[in-house]
């Protein structure tokens, strides 16, 4: 008889979980069918690139102003849905930057859903497994977790230029893009809605471009974010940048990046070629020494080098000594959107973090999907008031990853750039010897790191879990009034480090997302779009 009736529980079960399933479906089916603009989702084979009928004549459907890694990327993915793409790009020559060269797991994991793979082949670029923080002789290696991944699954560094490069050969390749050089100036609106752009082409002569909508991703240097955006730019730091060619072109701990938290802020190393390592120096504040006159030099030479691990010491002098210094600011600035009828900003235009974490291209590709998602049942752009209503989701979808990465980032500079004060110093120290324990103490970090595991809740969990270990450290074995009072500051330096940051990238959005109709709406869109990606 009991059997009878544990079978019975089990249909039962399994009756109502069934009927469940089919409610929940059917409400799924039904909200994303309540779009308000006129949307028909294109057939399997349409998603397939091969089989998209590329139209190459006509006005444009999107007009892109700049063609970096948001932009660049966005025009492929635009134009393979079968939008004719226009890309306006001030400089079509390959660009020479200090930053934007490594790219994280999670980045390289969007490169892959976006059929863009293929850019980091070609340029030797290395392989990345993972980070070694060395700090005064001691080592902790991180490494990332790639064990369901297949091989090709990483992180890659590389020089930016020659990946840039890559990003518009490819995108440039589609029919329907139409690539050209030139320096834009301003929007055209109309009664609150953007119609276009007015740029000036490479021979000078001032054209307008119009297009239902204009996507601006034309960098930190933006001079249009100011119409889209409440621009909030903020100078942490400068890089000081330059290429060491080591003797056997391998650092200590090949294909890592290497962390040195020195005084008084951390330096940055990893491969760029088979051959060359870039090496960044960072330095607190919106002045620096001048490379000029010889006061750079002078200062990394007897702050910096003498805090450097001996394999890496003598190549950094010997580049010093040659002169080939470069520097550019960190610059910081939440994202803080103004929704405008015909236009949409992103990249570094739009939102920028430290770069200490190298997350800056991995929150670029995260945003380039979920709009190419969102934009991907849209048949017609032209209703402007209709499509930004669509679009409100995109601010809040984007979260997970940007939110998870850019908190990480300004927490994790603070951390390793402390203010003079001890309970600072015992908060580096306790991160890195947090860190050094291996395990889930490591991974749940480099995870978040990655972009492997986009989750703010976690994030604030393991920085939180570093700031209670460091009080452990205190107060073991034998606990004092001085050394509890320094635990208690300690606890509010780490509040006062992350509270602020959360506080900038959006409290509800960040940790409470299903409260926001938009977010709803807009996430079954994106998961009909994974659906199609997935059977094409």
């Amino acid at each position: 008889m009991m059997e009878f009736n544990t079978m019975e529980q089990y249909v039962f079960g399994g009756l109502i979980a069934w009927i469940i399933g089919l409610i929940l479906l059917y409400r799924l089916l039904e909200n994303s069918s309540k779009i308000t603009i006129k949307e028909t989702i294109r057939s399997d084979a349409q998603k397939s690139s091969e089989n998209v009928v590329f139209k190459k004549d006509g006005p444009p459907d999107v007009v892109i102003v700049g063609a970096g890694v948001a932009g660049s990327a966005l025009a492929y993915s635009l134009a393979k849905d079968g939008r004719i793409v226009q890309v306006i790009e001030r400089d079509l020559s390959q660009p020479d930057r200090i930053v934007g060269e490594l790219l994280q797991p999670g980045g390289y994991l969007k490169l892959l859903e976006l059929g863009m793979e293929e850019c980091v082949s070609g340029i030797d670029s290395q392989q990345v497994y993972g980070y070694a923080l060395y700090k005064e002789g001691k080592y902790a290696k991180l490494t990332y977790p790639l064990e369901e991944f297949s091989s090709d699954v990483s992180g890659r560094s590389f020089h930016h230029g020659r990946f840039i490069q890559r990003l518009r050969e490819k995108a440039a390749s589609l029919p329907n893009v139409r690539m050209e050089q030139g320096t834009v100036t301003s929007l055209i609106e109309e009664k609150g809605t953007v119609k276009g752009i007015k740029y000036k082409n490479k021979d000078g002569q001032d054209i307008k471009a119009y297009a239902p909508l204009t996507i601006v991703c034309d960098g930190c240097f933006s001079n249009l974010r100011k119409n889209l955006c409440v621009p909030q730019v903020d100078i942490v730091s400068h890089f000081v940048g330059m290429v060491l060619n080591l003797e056997n072109g391998k650092l200590p701990h090949p294909n890592h990046g290497h962390v040195v938290l020195a005084n008084p802020s951390p330096v940055l190393f990893y491969p760029v070629s088979s051959t060359e390592v870039r090496c960044l120096v960072d330095i607190p504040g919106q002045k620096i020494p001048s490379i000029s006159n010889g006061d750079m030099a002078k200062y990394l030479i007897a702050k910096v080098a003498p805090q450097l691990p001996h394999q890496l010491h003598d190549a950094f002098i010997d580049q010093i000594e040659k002169g080939d210094i470069r520097s550019m600011p960190n610059r910081s600035m939440p994202a803080a959107p103004l929704p405008t009828p015909g236009a949409i900003l992103l990249g570094d235009a739009f939102n920028m973090r430290h770069p200490l974490t190298g997350g800056g291209m991995t929150v670029a590709l995260s945003d380039v999907v979920v709009l190419r998602d969102l934009l991907r049942p849209v048949e017609d752009f032209s209703n402007a008031a209709a499509l930004t209503k669509h679009l409100e989701s995109f601010y809040t979808l984007r979260k997970p990853v940007a939110s998870t990465i850019n908190t990480l980032a300004g927490a994790l500079y603070k951390v390793f750039c402390p203010a003079p004060d001890q309970a600072s110093m015992e908060m580096r120290e306790a991160c890195f010897d947090y860190l050094s324990l291996g395990g889930m103490y490591s991974q749940g970090p480099i995870a978040l790191l990655s972009g492997l595991n986009p989750r703010p809740m976690s994030l604030v969990a393991h920085f939180f879990a570093v700031a209670i270990y460091g009080v452990g450290r205190l107060l073991l074995p034998f606990p004092s009034p001085k050394r509890l009072l320094l635990g208690v500051r300690l606890l509010l330096n780490a509040y006062g480090i992350i509270f602020p940051i959360v506080k900038s990238e959006g409290v509800r959005q960040m940790f409470f997302p299903i409260t926001i109709p938009a977010y709803n709406k807009g996430s079954s869109v994106v998961m009909k779009s994974a659906m199609f990606d997935m059977m094409a």
